[in-house]
């Protein structure tokens, strides 16, 4: 493939791009017809474009120790983030900072109208509860009866003489002992619900099935004894069912409350499981949740147990073993960032530090629109003196460049849409600055090709020999404002984190319109018969060239 191909290519590409690009900026089509709807992304505007509020809060870690009052309003945030996104404001920013001696959250809301609705909901003490699988009381009636049906069918077919229980249970068991053939193994009394241990271990006969269903919370069970055995300490019985289950599973289980709440837990820490190496949570309960930690896990052994938070599931860990030590641990393929932000949770759940509002300011959404219009207006007219300026004094290149720079803009804005980015009147400030930096490149290559040409190098060669001179002093330039971008957002404020995002991002950007599309638009529009005569369109007087 010739290079000449290649700059054809490399055009078209550049073409498609723009048309792209322009498409997500500006969804609407020729004619009032628009984009599907899939297809189009609005900007997301920040608090002062937008309108909305902002709350400032002071955090009391008198009582956190010495060392964890990061995590401890890592965990605050946690909640607060939540509880605004339940409150309907997606677009919500929520951060913690230092000032002097004091920890503050700042939470920023887009939108919001009924300011002291937010504020109630965010000073509400996060609410830590731990719920067991639903009772069937809870079931349709109409659903219970399909379910009681199935059950006395199965169970019409489970007592005839020579029947394969195993067999039944694999074809009919809603639970998860359906492939053991619905085998149980031996258990211990003290485990199951007591309808189910009052057959198993009492009233059934071993080695037959018990000819009327049991009724739990469950649904309905077709009990099988195989085994008993009493130990003198303990009763075990080794028995099979099938269950017709009347409560879904646990993936969309009316959950109950059990007794067992926040105030119940000391601390949950990140663990290690020393086995497989694998993260895991630690909880650690008091004397009183101790006790109902274990007879919740005696209930429930084998089945889930719904941890929730601020109302929302956080972890439904199954319950393997009765756990009566008061602590438990939750496992479950987490990575370390996963179980660090469950640990945050269960903790901000159990000990919340208290949030005292200190600063509340409100910003109208007439005003927002106002300051996005003037903002836009200025990039316009900013833009449009850098096309002329740069069009009067390096004359066919600025062209090219105005072309480039064009691109520029039709790029950045669309990033803002794909990522996304909240905009805000500090980000549109850093759009506009960026606009200006993104003339730099495009100067330095400029100058650097009149400097080859007045030295008498073909056009061609002038051009190449100019972008490879002109990059080390771009790259260079550019890496230091993108070094301080990056401590911008890093250290600073939500205001200042949207200045050095789009200021960021502008980099990027140009440098790949001033070194790759500007580039291959010299090259494609350059004359190509007698290029002396035209050095002129390039800024350059022929007079002074050698060998003229």
């Amino acid at each position: 493939m010739s290079s000449r191909t290649k700059i054809r290519l490399g055009c078209l590409g550049i073409f498609i791009l723009a048309i792209l690009a322009a498409l997500l900026d500006f969804p609407q089509l020729p004619g009032g017809r628009a984009l599907p709807a899939s297809l189009v992304k609005p900007y997301r505007l920040g608090l002062d474009l937008q309108g909305g509020v902002q709350l400032i809060y002071t955090a009391d870690i008198s009582k956190v120790p010495a060392g964890e009052a990061s995590g401890a309003l890592e965990g605050v945030r946690d909640v607060i983030e939540r509880r605004v996104n339940i409150f309907g404001v997606s677009e919500a920013v929520v951060q913690t900072a230092r000032s002097g001696q004091e920890w503050r959250v700042i939470v920023e809301l887009p939108g919001v109208t009924d300011v002291a609705a937010a504020i109630d909901l965010i000073d509400e003490t996060p609410r830590l509860e731990f719920k067991e699988v639903g009772s069937a009381t809870a079931t349709p009636a109409a659903e219970d009866e399909t379910v009681k049906s199935r059950a006395t069918a199965g169970l019409t077919a489970a007592i005839k003489p020579g029947a394969d229980f195993a067999a039944l249970a694999r074809e009919q068991s809603d639970d998860g002992s359906a492939e053991q053939g619905g085998d149980l193994g031996w258990v211990q009394l003290g485990v199951f619900v007591p309808e189910f241990e009052d057959v198993c271990f009492r009233t059934g006969k071993v080695n037959a099935v018990y000819p009327t269903l049991v009724r739990s919370q469950f649904g309905y069970h077709i009990i099988k004894v195989l085994e008993r055995r009493d130990s003198g300490d303990q009763l075990e019985a080794h028995c099979s069912h099938i269950l017709y289950q009347t409560a879904p599973s646990s993936s969309g289980t009316p959950w109950v409350n059990t007794e067992l709440g926040g105030a119940h837990l000391q601390r949950s820490t990140v663990t290690f499981d020393p086995q497989t190496g694998e993260p895991q949570v630690s909880l650690q309960f008091n004397s009183e949740g101790g006790k109902l930690f274990a007879e919740i896990t005696r209930k429930n052994l084998g089945r889930p147990v719904g941890i929730f938070l601020d109302g929302v599931e956080i972890s439904s860990p199954v319950v393997r073993d009765v756990i009566s030590s008061g602590s438990a641990v939750i496992s479950g393929n987490f990575t370390i960032a996963e179980a660090k932000q469950l640990k945050e949770r269960l903790n901000a759940g159990a000990l919340p530090v208290p949030i005292t509002i200190i600063s509340q300011q409100a910003v109208g959404a007439t005003l927002g629109q106002v300051a996005v219009t003037k903002s836009l207006n200025a990039g316009a007219f900013g833009l449009l003196l850098v096309i002329v300026y740069l069009v009067l004094v390096y004359r066919w290149p600025g062209v090219l460049a105005s072309l480039s720079l064009v691109l520029y803009g039709l790029l950045l804005l669309a990033l803002f849409k794909f990522i996304p980015v909240t905009m805000t009147l500090a980000g549109i400030a850093g759009f506009v600055l960026s606009l200006g930096m993104a003339v730099d490149a495009n100067i330095l290559t400029f100058e650097r090709l009149k400097e080859e040409l007045r030295a008498g190098n073909a056009l061609e060669k002038a051009i190449a020999i100019g972008y490879s001179r002109a990059w080390p002093s771009i790259r260079d330039s550019n890496a230091s404002t993108l070094l301080t971008s990056l401590i911008l957002m890093w250290f600073s404020t939500s205001i200042v984190k949207g200045f050095a995002i789009t200021l960021a991002l502008g980099i990027f950007v140009n440098i790949f319109t001033a070194m790759v599309v500007s580039h291959v638009l010299l090259q494609l529009f350059q004359p190509r018969r007698n290029p002396r005569r035209f050095f002129w369109l390039y800024g350059v007087n022929t007079r002074s060239l050698p060998h003229a």
